[in-house]
C-alpha cells in the first residue's frame, strides 16, 4: 500500500493499529500530537502541583494534589504510545523544564516556546489560588472540547487512551467550577476571578490555533484532525459563556 493509498483510506475513516503499519509522514505528525499532549500535561501538572500550599483549605489541598497527579498520569499514558515508536521515555521525562514559565505579561500568541511542544498557554505562570482555579476552569473547559475531537484520531491505540482519560479531565473542570463558586461568594473574590478570566481567556483561545490553518488541512487527511479550528474556538466560547454566566461572571 502506497502512502497515498493509506491517506485515502485514512481521509475515508480509517484506522491503524500499530507502529508497524504506519507510513513515514504518518508517524512524524502523530509524535507530533502526542508530544504536543504529553509536554501540555506535564508542564499543566508542574504548574498547578505549586497552588497545593496556596489552597484555602483542606479540600481544595486534595483536589489541587488530584489534578496534579492525574495530569501527570495522563501523560505517561501517552508517552508509553510513544515508547513503542523508539522514544526514550526516560530521558523525555527529564529533558525540559516543565515548571519553567515565561514573564505574565509575555505575549506568544499560538507560538511554541523553548525546547518542547506544551501549548503556549503553559507557558504563562499563575499567580495564587484563584488565578489557578479560573486557569483550571477556562482550559479545563478547552480541554473537554479538544479531547472530543482528539478521541477520534485514526491512530485508535490513541484514541482509546484520549477517551479513558477524557472524563477525568472533564472532572478537573468540575472541581474548578466547584471552587470559583466558592470564590465568587465574596465581592473581593469576584473581581480577582473576573480580571483573572479577562486574562487567560485570550491565552486559552490561542491554543485552537488559526482560523484558516494549512496544518488542519493536512491533518485531516490523515485521519488526525476532523473538526476544524474555528468550530471548535466556538464551541469552548459557548461552554465558556454559559458556565461564567452561572455563577454572574
Amino acid at each position: 500500500m502506497t502512502d497515498m493509498s493509506i491517506e485515502d483510506y485514512l481521509a475515508h475513516g480509517g484506522k491503524l493499529t500499530s507502529p508497524g503499519n504506519v507510513p513515514a509522514r504518518y508517524r512524524g505528525e502523530l509524535l507530533r500530537l502526542m508530544a504536543s499532549f504529553v509536554d501540555s500535561e506535564l508542564a499543566a501538572s508542574a504548574g498547578f502541583a505549586d497552588t497545593i500550599n496556596d489552597a484555602p483549605g483542606i479540600k481544595s489541598r486534595i483536589a489541587a494534589a488530584r489534578i496534579t497527579l492525574e495530569k501527570a498520569d495522563h501523560a505517561e499514558r501517552v508517552l508509553r504510545l510513544m515508547a513503542e515508536f523508539g522514544v526514550d521515555t526516560e530521558r523525555y521525562e527529564d529533558v525540559h523544564p516543565w515548571a519553567a514559565r515565561v514573564p505574565r505579561d509575555a505575549d506568544l500568541g499560538a507560538q511554541r516556546h523553548g525546547g518542547d511542544m506544551r501549548l503556549s498557554v503553559f507557558h504563562y505562570p499563575l499567580t495564587g489560588w484563584i488565578d489557578a482555579v479560573v486557569m483550571n476552569v477556562v482550559q479545563g473547559l478547552a480541554a473537554q472540547v479538544q479531547l472530543a475531537e482528539l478521541s477520534q484520531v485514526s491512530y485508535q491505540p490513541l484514541a482509546e487512551v484520549f477517551r479513558a482519560i477524557a472524563p477525568t479531565e472533564t472532572r478537573h473542570a468540575e472541581l474548578g467550577v466547584e471552587g470559583l463558586a466558592q470564590i465568587v461568594q465574596s465581592e473581593e473574590g469576584r473581581a480577582a476571578a473576573e480580571a483573572s478570566i479577562a486574562y487567560w481567556r485570550p491565552h486559552v483561545a490561542a491554543g485552537f490555533g488559526a482560523t484558516n490553518s494549512a496544518r488542519y488541512e493536512r491533518l485531516s487527511r490523515l485521519g488526525l484532525r476532523h473538526r476544524p479550528n474555528a468550530a471548535m474556538l466556538a464551541e469552548w466560547e459557548a461552554t465558556l459563556a454559559t458556565t461564567l454566566a452561572a455563577l454572574s461572571l
